[in-house]
C-alpha cells in the first residue's frame, strides 16, 4: 500500500515562487489537485492566459486538462495553489459569481424550452428581465446566425445548430471569460471544421478571452493563439501553434502534435549547435541541438513525414540521407504515404507530395532526403 504523500503548504497569493505572468488575465499559481490525498491529477500548474487570448488546453485523456478547466470554472476546487481572474483569487468563489460562460460537449440545453428561453436562462439569475433580456437574447442569437430559429425547441435542430445555441447562451450575459470543454466532439468532421472557424472568428470579433479544452491536435492548431500541452498532470510545453509543431520541447510533444518519426540515436559530437548522431543501424546523421544534449547521451531524432523527399542523384547541401525498402504505401490524393525500413526499430513514414509522385512498389529501395535544419534532436 502506498504511503500518503506529505503535502506542501499552499503558496501565498502572488508568491514569487509562481512563474505565471502576473500581468495576465487568468493565472494558475502552483495549482495541484488530488481527489484522494495521494495521487495528483494536476501537478504544480503555473499557467497564465492573456486578456483576449484563445488558449487551448490540449492533451490525451487523463492528462489533467479538463480538471484544470473545471477548477477555473469553479466546478472543482484546487487542493493547493491559487487561481486568479485579474487580481482576484477565485478558487473558493462559487461558479455563478465568476462571470464565466461555459460550453459543454453535451450542449446541456433544456429540451422543454425554446431556443430563446434557453439563451435567456442565465439572465434570470442576474436579474435581467423584460426588454433588456429580450435585446440581449436577440443580439446573442444574431452573433451565431440563429435569430430566425428563436421559437424552435432543441429537438428540432441539428447538432451544429444546438452547439450554436449553447455558445449564444454562454455569451448572452457578456462574460469576462468563456470556457469550452470539447464542444465540437459530437459533430461530424466537416461540420466540426466549419464550427472551428466560426468560433475563432467570433472570439476575435468580440475580443473575448477563451480557454478551450480538446484532445484533437488539428483543432488546437487551427483555433489557438497559444496551446498548453498537458500530460501526466503537467504542462509539457506552452507555445504558439507553429512553435509547438516546429520546435517541440520533448519527445511527448513531438509525438503528440501531428505525426513525427522519433528515431533512437546516440550523440557522437556537437559543434556550432549541430549534433552528429549514430543511429541504430550504424548510420550517421546530423541535427540541430537546441536542448544541448550531451555527447555520449541517448537521444531521439525527430523528423516530420512531410519533410522527406525522394533524393535523386548526389546529395547537395546539409542533408540527411536514409535508404531502405518500402514496406507499405498508400495513395491519399495530394500525397503518397510511404513506410520505409531504414534500419531502426520501426519504419519511418514519409509523405511524398504529388509533385514528386512516381510509381512505387513494395520492396523497392528508395533514398529519402531531409534537410538537417528540418530535423530536431530531443532528449532520451
Amino acid at each position: 500500500m502506498n504511503a500518503p504523500h506529505t503535502l506542501p503548504a499552499p503558496p501565498k497569493p502572488g508568491s514569487p515562487e509562481a512563474i505565471a505572468d502576473a500581468t495576465s488575465f487568468v493565472r494558475f499559481e502552483r495549482v495541484r489537485k488530488s481527489y484522494d490525498g495521494i495521487h495528483f491529477v494536476v501537478e504544480d500548474l503555473n499557467l497564465a492566459v492573456r486578456k483576449g487570448e484563445f488558449l487551448t488546453m490540449l492533451g490525451p485523456s487523463g492528462s489533467g486538462k479538463t480538471t484544470s478547466l473545471m477548477m477555473l470554472g469553479g466546478f472543482e476546487e484546487p487542493t493547493f495553489g491559487h487561481i486568479f481572474l485579474g487580481d482576484e483569487p477565485v478558487e473558493r468563489l462559487a461558479p455563478e459569481k465568476r462571470n464565466i460562460g461555459f460550453v459543454f460537449q453535451s450542449y446541456a440545453l433544456f429540451p422543454h424550452m425554446t431556443v430563446a428561453e434557453n439563451v435567456a436562462f442565465p439572465l434570470r439569475y442576474r436579474g435581467i428581465k423584460g426588454t433588456a433580456a429580450a435585446d440581449k437574447v436577440a443580439k446573442a442569437l444574431g452573433m451565431v446566425h440563429l435569430g430566425h430559429l428563436a421559437a424552435r425547441k432543441p429537438c428540432q435542430m441539428s447538432g451544429g445548430q444546438q452547439q450554436r445555441v449553447a455558445l449564444a447562451r454562454a455569451l448572452v450575459f457578456d462574460p469576462t471569460l468563456v470556457l469550452m470543454d470539447e464542444p465540437l466532439g459530437a459533430l461530424d468532421k466537416q461540420l466540426r471544421e466549419h464550427m472551428q472557424v466560426e468560433i475563432k472568428q467570433l472570439q476575435r470579433m468580440l475580443g473575448i478571452t477563451m480557454v478551450y479544452v480538446t484532445h484533437d491536435q488539428s483543432e488546437a492548431l487551427t483555433m489557438s493563439d497559444r496551446i498548453a500541452v498537458f500530460n501526466d498532470g503537467r504542462v509539457q510545453q506552452l507555445a504558439a501553434p507553429e512553435m509547438l509543431y516546429e520546435q517541440p520541447a520533448n519527445s511527448f510533444v513531438a509525438g503528440f502534435i501531428g505525426e513525427n518519426n522519433l528515431m533512437p540515436a546516440t550523440v557522437d559530437a556537437t559543434e556550432g549547435g549541430i549534433a552528429t548522431l549514430t543511429m541504430g543501424d550504424g548510420s550517421r546523421l546530423q541535427a540541430p541541438n537546441p536542448a544541448g544534449v550531451a555527447v555520449g547521451a541517448k537521444a531521439r531524432l525527430a523528423i516530420r513525414p512531410e519533410r522527406f523527399f525522394i533524393q535523386v542523384g548526389d546529395a547537395r547541401g546539409p542533408l540527411n540521407i536514409l535508404r531502405g525498402p518500402i514496406t507499405d504505401m498508400f495513395y491519399l490524393g495530394d500525397h503518397v504515404r510511404l513506410s520505409v525500413a531504414v534500419g531502426g526499430d520501426k519504419p519511418v513514414v514519409a509523405r511524398i507530395p504529388v509533385s514528386q509522385r512516381r510509381p512505387f512498389a513494395r520492396g523497392e529501395t528508395v533514398t529519402l532526403g531531409c534537410a538537417v535544419t528540418d530535423c530536431r534532436l530531443l532528449e532520451g
